[in-house]
């Protein structure tokens, strides 16, 4: 018994110390409001080193955090413009429809104010840049042994980031993205389809528009539907809600017009303590508010869904001036919240008071944890 509280209070001596001389560092070397978090980072360092981590796995968590600390660095400039993912094959040739189809959509996008983000490669990735422009485009590129070098329109641009992990590369895709544009592609394509569908099905990224744009008259996402119906959703392995979670077309303007759409009365969102606080452009008038505690009460874990003039105090002033509609979502179908998305934008609402020519943007990403504002 005497051996066990001498080796517990050597390990609370240790543990006080470690703490001071982690706080003296922070202190020096890196002073900022979030201190915590960092100390935080740095007790998991030390505990890699106790838990005898192998070299190997030092390495994948040091390279990772090193491209994840630059790639923040790189965006952060631009944090409140909104940007579309752009995804299809490298191997589209240029004279090809879909590729086409690309540049066009992207262009328009550029033109409502918004930013591309691309795997900087060939093919669909290209026709991404040009049609954005230099300046309006992000790449996110990878090491591979074959294909991926990154196109003329973007390589050796200050928003060029290379990555050797998919995984840091893919993060960046989503977070940073409000709006995510599939073209015809191969396996990287249907890869990042899925997951940003699987993201958003289980809450883990906020609702977005994913867009599934084929060439006009194109089949290929009309193919890949017929699949998820008669397979996925024919066999209950998903729901018919999370049929609502991506928009298939063959028109780059239609494409454009279900995204703007969407942020045209959704800001963003996020959790506050246990409600799901979603900032509006617009008011929500009462007979819109009375139609979703109507339609949408499914979606309630308890009360009703309610307005706020403002930001609640612990979101810290972030958008402060936006109107809210709170309440406390269930989680159990995000399929369904994405239908009752489209009715905010869609329903009767009334204009919020802006300065005149304000422009309406769509909001930062933020993820959805329940304890985000602590």
């Amino acid at each position: 018994m005497d051996n066990t509280r001498n080796e517990t209070s050597q390990r609370s001596e240790r543990s006080i110390a470690r703490s001071s001389a982690i706080q003296k560092l922070l202190n020096e070397f890196a002073p900022c409001d979030d201190q915590d978090l960092l100390e935080e980072m740095i007790v998991s360092v030390c505990r890699l080193a106790q838990d005898g981590c192998g070299r190997g796995e030092l390495k994948l968590l040091n390279r990772a955090l090193k491209e994840l600390r630059y790639a923040f660095k790189i965006f952060a400039p631009y944090s409140e413009v909104p940007k579309v993912s752009i995804f299809g094959s490298a191997r589209t040739k240029e004279d090809h429809p879909q590729f086409i189809q690309a540049v066009r959509f992207a262009k328009l996008m550029q033109t409502a104010g918004w930013m591309v983000i691309t795997g900087a490669g060939g093919g669909i990735m290209k026709a991404g840049h040009y049609g954005a422009t230099r300046e309006a485009s992000f790449g996110v590129s990878i090491s591979l042994p074959f294909e991926q070098t990154a196109n003329e329109i973007i390589a050796n641009d200050e928003k060029l980031v290379n990555f050797k992990y998919f995984f840091t590369r893919k993060l960046m895709f989503v977070k940073e993205a409000r709006a995510i544009a599939l073209f015809p592609g191969g396996f990287g394509t249907q890869d990042e389809g899925f997951e940003a569908m699987t993201l958003i099905q289980t809450g883990k990224s906020n609702p977005m528009p994913i867009l599934l744009v084929d060439e006009p008259g194109g089949t290929y996402w009309q193919h890949w539907r017929t699949y998820v119906k008669s397979e996925l959703l024919h066999h209950g392995m998903i729901s018919p809600e999370d049929m609502h979670l991506f928009h298939l077309t063959d028109d780059a303007e239609d494409a454009v017009r279900e995204v703007l759409q969407f942020y045209r009365v959704y800001h963003s969102s996020r959790f506050v303590r246990k409600d799901f606080v979603i900032r509006l452009n617009r008011i929500v008038s009462p007979e819109l508010l009375d139609r979703l505690n109507t339609e949408y009460a499914d979606l309630l874990r308890e009360g009703r869904f309610r307005v706020e003039p403002a930001a609640l105090p612990e979101e810290n002033g972030e958008y402060a001036d936006k109107p809210r509609l709170v309440f406390a979502f269930n989680r159990n179908s995000v399929g369904r919240l994405r239908m009752m998305i489209d009715v905010l934008n869609s329903g009767m609402e009334r204009e919020t008071v802006t300065p005149a020519g304000a422009p309406v943007q769509a909001g930062r990403p933020v993820l959805l944890t329940a304890d985000d504002d602590e």
